[in-house]
């Protein structure tokens, strides 16, 4: 919206207030959580609350890592959300690229009845999903996860991507089938990196959920050594419920790989979501 020069100044001082506010509500949380993990048990509930421990130690980390079956918490979760997003990208883009640019009885329902994945709170699914998982056997297995995350995402991510893939201009389609190229060609060397953006999107989105989810990994996974990191945390907290330091310690170390996927694809992600406000 254009404005006269003598108000652009006070506007972009409003925005800039909003954004250091936004800032700062999200920061403090996160830094307290950091400070609280770097200090000795003994300044946990100092008041007032330093964001600077007064005597930084790494004990915390030492001891949360050391707990039982840590490491294989952190691997199962590792396998599940890398296993879930890999395989939800493939099939999300497959599908969305059908229903983008194929033609097809039926195409309009059956894309009504994937969206309707989405409008369905996911709460409301665990009694069905706990029955099919357990006439298929996949209750206690890392597969049973991994099935029904990507159950689960293929709605909003298809949805996603079926955008991404019909803002692409069907004359470089065409140019490819005039060298002879079918439709593998096409989705595989045209479709697909032109809708990098979009991709990366879906990675982040997908392994966020996969990785950070806990209802549906606590009813099905009943085995200790086939728990996920976010059960872990839980129960760890539990365990040592006045010892801050070390669950914080725990769950920072829990967002790491969160953190470095989104480093990772940071560029792509950016101009994915402003693609994706663009065609809203």
């Amino acid at each position: 919206m254009f404005l006269p020069s003598e108000y652009r100044w006070p506007h972009k001082l409003v925005t800039y207030l909003l954004l250091l506010i936004g800032i700062v509500i999200v920061a403090v949380p996160f830094l307290l959580m950091v400070s609280t993990s770097l200090k000795p048990q003994q300044y946990t509930f100092e008041y007032p609350p330093r964001l600077i421990p007064t005597e930084v130690t790494f004990s915390n980390y030492t001891r949360a890592l050391a707990q039982d079956m840590f490491f294989r918490y952190f691997l199962n979760s590792l396998v599940v959300a890398l296993s879930t997003t890999a395989l939800t990208v493939a099939i999300s883009a497959s599908l969305a690229y059908a229903f983008a640019r194929l033609e097809f009885p039926g195409k309009q329902v059956l894309f009504y009845i994937l969206l309707m994945g989405m409008m369905i709170p996911p709460v409301m699914l665990i009694i069905p999903q706990f029955l099919v998982a357990k006439s298929l056997k996949l209750l206690n297995t890392l597969a049973g996860l991994i099935v029904v995350y990507i159950a689960m995402n293929l709605p909003m991510q298809t949805f996603l991507l079926r955008g991404f893939f019909e803002g692409i201009p069907r004359d470089l389609e065409d140019s490819v089938r005039i060298d002879g190229g079918g439709r593998w060609t096409i989705f595989r060397h045209v479709i697909l990196p032109l809708s990098r953006p979009g991709l990366a999107t879906v990675a982040i989105f997908t392994f966020i959920y996969s990785w950070e989810e806990f209802p549906w990994a606590h009813v099905a996974i009943k085995e200790t050594t086939r728990r996920t990191l976010p059960i872990a945390i839980a129960l760890f907290q539990n365990q040592h419920l006045t010892q801050w330091g070390q669950v914080f310690a725990a769950s920072i170390v829990a967002l790491i790989p969160i953190v470095t996927v989104f480093v990772a694809l940071q560029r792509y992600f950016i101009r994915g979501i402003s693609r994706t406000g663009l065609k809203g």
